[in-house]
């Protein structure tokens, strides 16, 4: 039996958008990112397909707690009240009460917000498993070392598989479907950091891993090629989006502007149906939104700094 296990949520009808890892060693099994609850059927006929079910699993692993990543958890737990799941401390609150995290993203996708993720039901204090960074966490006969990754989130980790040098990246090296040379970062509001992203690219690089598994889509399997594009490409959307809110036009065309950049890039290494595939994928309005807000507290901070 293989450790590691892609599973295609087929997101929204879409597959190859977003994938779970199932891990399997020895009696015990676990998922990576288990999605958004609007998937859950198909996790579970996914999961039966590889002969083991929800109530098999002991452990669920979150790199972050944004929707596309761990909306399912909560029903998960209510479903397999024995689940552990894991999570970096600075997310562990919103887990057991989501309000907050809800109230947010309903700002950002509106009506659609329950079509695209289900429900986020909460998850008990007791099933959290809250981590600090530097952790190793056994599975069976596998250890998974855990590594605080910031930029895409500041309660982003990695786990980093040491038998098979797979590290579990969730979004920090962004959007690869099934290990494409094109390579698309995600920057969303509200704590994007470039400065803090590139120390987790650095942390990441430092692991020398064999294998990247992305929630975004499955395997990069050149990882040092993966994040050196995947670093130049981020840099270029800091500068684009700096340049764009340097010349004080409306919020919207700064947006369109940023969004047909990019999409004229990305179509110079992508077929008409890939590209269609990663802009769906890639919520070019939310990447802005991360973007601009990245570069407003960073000038409010430097004004604030100067203050007498």
């Amino acid at each position: 039996m293989q450790f590691i296990t892609p599973i295609d949520l087929e997101w929204a009808g879409h597959p190859r958008s977003i994938a779970s890892a199932l891990l399997r060693s020895q009696q015990l099994s676990a998922l990576v990112d288990p999605g958004p609850a609007a998937t859950l059927d198909t996790l579970r006929r996914q999961l039966q397909q590889q002969g083991t079910s929800i109530s098999d699993l002991s452990s669920i692993f979150l790199t972050h707690i944004h929707l596309d990543h761990a909306a399912a958890t909560g029903a998960l737990v209510r479903e397999n009240p024995r689940l552990k799941v894991y999570v970096h401390e600075r997310g562990a609150a919103h887990m057991v009460d989501p309000a907050k995290l809800l109230q947010s993203a309903s700002r950002l996708y509106g009506e659609n917000l329950e079509p695209l993720f289900g429900q986020f039901l909460p998850v008990p204090g007791e099933n959290l498993e809250v981590l600090h960074g530097g952790e190793s966490i056994s599975l069976g006969a596998r250890q998974l070392r855990v590594v605080c990754t910031p930029g895409h989130a500041s309660h982003h980790v990695t786990y980093f598989d040491f038998s098979d040098g797979i590290a579990f990246v969730g979004d920090t090296t962004g959007i690869c479907v099934d290990g494409h040379p094109f390579v698309l970062p995600v920057t969303p509001p509200p704590d994007i950091s470039i400065e803090l992203w590139d120390a987790s690219l650095d942390a990441i690089a430092a692991l020398h891993p064999k294998k990247l598994f992305l929630t975004h889509f499955s395997f990069s399997e050149d990882p040092t090629g993966h994040i050196d594009t995947y670093r130049e490409r981020l840099h270029r959307w800091r500068d684009l989006s700096a340049t764009l809110l340097a010349r004080n036009v409306q919020d919207a065309d700064a947006m369109h502007r940023f969004a047909q950049e990019v999409a004229a890039e990305a179509a110079l290494f992508l077929s008409p149906e890939e590209l269609s595939h990663y802009l769906f994928n890639g919520a070019l309005n939310l990447s802005w939104l991360g973007l601009a807000r990245y570069h407003r507290k960073r000038r409010e901070a430097s004004a604030q700094s100067k203050t007498p």
